[in-house]
């Protein structure tokens, strides 16, 4: 594959993309394990209220 003159900047393109999703996946799974830690604490209290 021939990127002529323009590969550093296609090529640094992908990168920062890669990152950013990777990034982004990263704060999304751990978004997700607390926020399913907090609702597991709210259904404990909720069951030891029955």
């Amino acid at each position: 594959m021939d990127l002529g003159k323009y590969a550093s900047t296609v090529l640094s393109a992908y990168a920062v993309s890669i990152v950013l999703l990777g990034v982004l996946l990263a704060v999304t799974l751990w978004q997700g394990a607390i926020t399913k830690r907090r609702l597991a604490q709210i259904e404990g209290r909720l069951a030891q209220g029955d």
